[in-house]
């Protein structure tokens, strides 16, 4: 057993719960969200492991972006978990809404086809939860440089001179265009 309180077999015991290639280990209050192959890790101190599971689940409903890899989203759970642990109704509004999703059919929202986690979501789009998740979301994902790599936005270019000079006009992802779509300019 080592300082934290778990030993070797409770934490493969606690790996074997991957879900879509995170893995999920809790011990002494704190949830360790990583990817099973080790690439990525971050805890967790008020989300359960099914709460952060669920809501990685639902952020990538509401926000599907197959290019994005787990870690990404796992860091809006991050922030979630952080918002939750600065205290208020946060906590309490995620454990709820995660609850909810998880009755909605049922079985845990993380087992539902991705059909069946899109009604679900659909259905509770306009609710407190939904809309704390989908907030955040927008903030902690597409704020991210790391995301913007993965689509392809190089950032704001006003401190480097604006998009002129720097190939704003680049699009080497479609065809020339015929010579007549650009006639000269005459002076």
């Amino acid at each position: 057993m080592n300082r934290s309180g778990m030993d070797r077999r409770g934490f493969l015991e606690a790996s074997s719960r991957a879900a879509a290639g995170v893995v999920i280990a809790a011990s002494g209050g704190t949830t360790l969200l990583m990817a099973s192959d080790g690439a990525w890790a971050m805890s967790l101190e008020t989300l359960s492991g099914a709460d952060a599971t669920t809501l990685l689940k639902a952020l990538r409903v509401i926000y599907p972006h197959d290019s994005l890899g787990d870690q990404y989203y796992a860091a809006v759970v991050a922030a979630l978990d952080e918002d939750a642990k600065a205290g208020g109704e946060t906590a309490g509004l995620l454990k709820d809404g995660v609850a909810g999703l998880d009755r909605a059919y049922g079985i845990p929202f993380a087992e539902l086809s991705e059909g069946n986690q899109l009604r679900v979501l659909t259905a509770i789009q306009d609710t407190p939860f939904f809309q704390t998740i989908r907030g955040k979301a927008i903030v902690a994902l597409y704020n991210n440089p790391l995301v913007w790599q993965a689509f392809g936005y190089e950032g704001a270019s006003f401190d480097q001179g604006g998009y002129i000079e720097r190939g704003f006009d680049d699009l080497g992802w479609l065809p020339a265009p015929p010579p007549e779509a650009s006639p000269p300019v005459e002076l």
